[in-house]
């Protein structure tokens, strides 16, 4: 995670650091490193394909509390750092040029929460694959439910655990022949939230 990171924000930050550059990159990247997955699960033995294809999809089912002692430290010391930065990352919701003047190293600033972000990403990943449009929906749900401009870290986190234990829930109440990986429901939810929001936007524009 942070190898791939890094290459992404290398690409993204030549001739000037660029938000949709970066969004365009990481497409790009994501498409490369998902077709190397796939070749690594084709290669594999049908066991380990067949448990990595379940991982693949998101999943709580099987992870213990004992599976969660090395990513709760991992998760605080990252979240220790981010709360060092809180000031400074407050100032860069005022605008790069004021947030400079006040002193805040923006390129410093900007790879080290690259790299606290996929941290976090990567550690929870590991443990229960990747769940996909958590981060996507809560963030903008936990801004609208703090009234707040910008988007407060801990109505954000509190959303999305809200989200994940809801979209847990559900897929272990639906009567299928198997009990589904979490990340098909999340896919789901947050793919009718995400059509609502882009609707939304053109409305507005």
């Amino acid at each position: 995670g942070l190898l791939v990171s890094a290459v992404v924000y290398l690409l993204s930050a030549d001739r000037g650091f660029s938000g949709l550059r970066l969004v365009v990159i990481g497409i790009a990247v994501n498409a490369m490193v998902t077709a190397l997955n796939s070749w690594i699960v084709l290669r594999a033995d049908l066991d380990i394909a067949i448990a990595a294809v379940g991982w693949s999809a998101g999943s709580l089912n099987g992870v213990d509390w004992s599976d969660l002692w090395i990513p709760f430290w991992v998760i605080a010391v990252l979240l220790t750092a981010i709360a060092v930065q809180a000031r400074a990352m407050h100032q860069t919701a005022l605008g790069d040029p004021l947030a400079v003047t006040t002193g805040v190293a923006l390129g410093r600033l900007r790879l080290l929460m690259v790299l606290v972000g996929v941290g976090c990403t990567a550690t929870v990943t590991a443990v229960a694959g990747p769940i996909a449009f958590i981060s996507l929906a809560a963030p903008q749900i936990g801004r609208r439910l703090a009234g707040s401009a910008g988007i407060p870290l801990l109505p954000a986190a509190l959303t999305g655990a809200v989200l994940l234990q809801g979209a847990d829930l559900i897929a272990q109440a639906l009567l299928a022949p198997v009990a589904l990986p979490v990340g098909v429901v999340s896919t789901a939810v947050g793919g009718c939230y995400l059509i609502w929001l882009l609707t939304k936007e053109v409305r507005r524009a």
